[in-house]
Formats: C-alpha cells, sequence, structure tokens
C-alpha cells in the first residue's frame, strides 16, 4: 500500500540561517504562534526538522541536532544545555532545593547545597527551600525554572519567555541571571520573548513575524 501526499506543504520556517557564538545572546522576538517555541525546540533536539542541519559545537564535539541518534540528542542536553520552559517542567515531588540540584547529578557533578541556597536566596526564595512546586506561585515557579537551567554552567542556555510570569522586578532579576552566565561562562543564550525590553539586551535579534 502506497500514500501520496498530494496538499502543498506549508513550511514554518524556509531557508533560515543563523549563527551564535560563544558569549553571544540571541532575541527570537515576535508574538503568539509566530514559531519561537517551535525553533527552540529543533536547536534542542525535541523536534527534527524535516530538512537543514542544526550543528552544536561544544566541548571540542560537533553534533547535528537534526540528524544525531536520541541518546546523543540527549546526552548534548544533560551535559551542554540549559532549558527554560515556558511551563516551567519542573519536578513536583522534588523541593525548589532538589529541583535546582537534579541537572548537577544528572552531569555526574556532586551537589553544592550552599551554592544553591544562596542563588536561591538571591531571587527572592530563601525561605521556600524545601517547599515543593505546587506550594509556589507561577512567578515563583519561574525563577527556580531559571535557576535550575542555569546551575550545571551549560554552554547553551534555551529560554522560552523566561520572564513571562514575573513583575518588573523579578523580571530583571531573571534577566540579569540569564546574561550573567552568558558573560561569566562565555555561554551562549537564545531567548524567545514578546518583550522589547528583553529583546533589546540580547546582541541579536530575530524577529519571527518576518518570517
Amino acid at each position: 500500500m502506497t500514500f501520496e501526499r498530494t496538499e502543498p506543504i506549508e513550511w514554518l520556517f524556509h531557508d533560515l540561517t543563523f549563527k551564535l557564538e560563544a558569549g553571544r545572546s540571541l532575541a527570537l522576538f515576535g508574538e503568539s504562534g509566530s514559531g519561537k517555541t517551535t525553533l527552540l525546540n529543533l536547536v534542542a533536539g525535541l523536534r527534527r526538522p524535516q530538512a537543514g542541519k542544526i550543528l552544536l559545537a561544544t566541548g571540542g564535539r560537533v553534533l547535528d541536532m537534526a540528524s544525531a541518534h536520541e541518546a546523543s540528542r540527549s546526552e548534548m542536553r544533560r551535559i551542554h544545555m540549559g532549558i527554560v520552559f515556558q511551563f516551567f517542567n519542573l519536578i513536583p515531588t522534588l523541593s525548589l532545593r532538589e529541583n535546582c540540584l537534579l541537572p548537577l547529578e544528572l552531569k555526574g557533578m556532586p551537589g553544592d547545597h550552599d551554592q544553591v541556597d544562596v542563588r536561591l536566596e538571591a531571587l527572592g526564595l530563601g525561605d521556600r527551600l524545601d517547599a515543593y512546586p505546587d506550594q509556589l506561585s507561577g512567578g515563583e515557579q519561574q525563577r527556580v525554572a531559571v535557576l535550575r537551567a542555569l546551575i550545571h554552567s551549560p554552554s547553551l542556555v534555551l529560554a522560552d519567555e523566561p520572564t513571562g510570569n514575573l513583575d518588573a522586578k523579578n523580571s530583571k532579576a531573571v534577566a540579569d541571571l540569564l546574561w550573567d552566565q552568558v558573560e561569566k561562562a562565555q555561554a551562549s543564550l537564545i531567548v524567545a520573548t514578546h518583550s522589547e525590553s528583553l529583546a533589546r539586551r540580547a546582541d541579536k535579534i530575530l524577529n519571527m513575524n518576518s518570517i
């Protein structure tokens, strides 16, 4: 039995090319539905493109996330990436401290409780260290998700609307945290946002509305 596709293919991205060096940041700026999250998921290897390459070079290794096996893509995410998901994806059975220590454990690094506690304190969560995600507001969960993504010093940080649920004060704190990681660790940062002020902090802006 054969199946022939007769309807035209609708491309979300076509002839899209960009390069991001270590220590630099890129903002994917656009309205809801413009493809920001999809592009982040493609870079992370959580989705595969129909065509093209997504080359990530780190630790002396180059991996095409478009064609690599799942085990290789998973290893790249676990060791070299920090991902801030739009809907947090915190582990409900782990406390704030335990959620932040998890990436260190997965990377085979000893967990530093004091380091985590200090960084949670800086985000205004010092009195919630042993709380569980369902005991937090959306904004508090977002701050924990950002710290969890950065705690293992990844070389590539992908952040999907990282300040979307935060007030002005905490938005600045989270943005400072992301860009400090870029500066101190010479990491690369790709942030999806509809916030003009956040997008302007990036070295490059890719306007998703015009693709």
